[in-house]
């Protein structure tokens, strides 16, 4: 973990520990203690979002060899647990996921062409999301002044504006830089068929030129947001919070986009707390069940992120080849 990474965990857990401390723990514990077996239906509704996410992935790998969609959907869980729990970037989760369908037998180049499509709809799918989350927020009663509206939008708009550069500069020579750093790369990550990735750019120009496959994936990635909704609703019923399905879309719309604003500190520590709070707030939800909400989602993920870990840890280990014993000597030359 470099030292930069290291230092916005520290941040991150500062201002996370600094939220609870300042509103009520007390109440914020009595609130996770009384969610009992409530919490299953979070990490039941969270599965389904993996498989919805799974299944956006799915149209964008261009392989005969590719994967069903349990095992697709097993590296997407993959992904989440390791972006949830290590102590990295959310960009470490895409490695992840790229290596362990490789060793489907998928060819590198398309491997990471699908995963960089993948991320595209992704972002795409998700400002999508936040518009609408921004449309009903206007059409519902709420307790946020213009001030809050303003910066949901900027908020928006700049998201709008990163996946815009990101999708064009994949499709305008992002991977020749790639392609020429490969060796580099490849001595980082450990893969040896750095022969296999040449034409990365050419692949990921010929995923964007077949817009059946990006709407499809685009579409799943959408449904995935929705059933974020339903997740988000569910968490606020078990924490006491009697709220509709219109809150739930405003408060998990634009939660993700706090989120992803903070990708850079991991798991987003802090930002996600302080953000819940703030987006919470416009319907007169308090800080201590805002708090305690997020904190419903951090014990969802390590519910689903420790075997997800243990998993990809155990499919590592299982690829490594046994070393053969040495020969025994005969006893005269021992």
């Amino acid at each position: 973990m470099i030292w930069s990474t290291g230092l916005s965990l520290l941040v991150g857990l500062a201002i996370a520990g600094a939220l609870i401390a300042t509103n009520d723990p007390g109440e914020i514990l009595r609130l996770l203690l009384e969610t009992g077996w409530g919490m299953l239906a979070v990490i039941a509704l969270h599965g389904t979002q993996i498989v919805a996410s799974a299944l956006g992935w799915a149209p964008l790998i261009d392989d005969p060899r590719r994967p069903g969609l349990p095992a697709l959907a097993r590296m997407r869980w993959i992904r989440g647990a390791t972006n949830a729990l290590l102590p990295v970037v959310q960009a470490a989760g895409e490695l992840v996921r790229a290596q362990l369908l490789m060793r489907k037998g998928v060819a590198q180049v398309k491997v990471i062409a699908s995963v960089a499509a993948d991320l595209g709809t992704e972002m795409a799918s998700q400002i999508v999301f936040s518009l609408l989350g921004l449309a009903v927020l206007l059409l519902i009663p709420h307790g946020g002044g213009d001030s809050t509206l303003h910066w949901a939008v900027i908020g928006t708009a700049l998201g709008a504006a990163v996946t815009g550069v990101f999708i064009a500069a994949q499709r305008w020579g992002l991977f020749r830089v790639v392609e020429r750093m490969l060796p580099g790369i490849a001595a980082r990550i450990g893969w040896n068929s750095v022969g296999e990735l040449t034409g990365l750019h050419d692949t990921v120009v010929r995923l964007y030129r077949q817009p059946g496959r990006l709407w499809r994936s685009g579409g799943w990635h959408f449904a995935s947001w929705l059933l974020g909704v339903l997740e988000t609703w569910a968490a606020l019923r078990i924490l006491g919070v009697e709220a509709g399905l219109a809150e739930a879309l405003v408060i998990e719309s634009l939660g993700q986009a706090v989120r992803s604003a903070g990708f850079f500190i991991p798991g987003a520590l802090g930002v996600q707390e302080g953000g819940y709070v703030l987006i919470c707030a416009l319907f007169g939800i308090p800080p201590e069940r805002a708090i305690a909400l997020v904190l419903v989602r951090r014990l969802r993920d390590i519910a689903l992120g420790i075997p997800g870990v243990i998993a990809w840890r155990w499919d590592v280990m299982a690829e490594r080849p046994t070393p053969s014993p040495s020969p025994t000597r005969p006893l005269h030359e021992r």
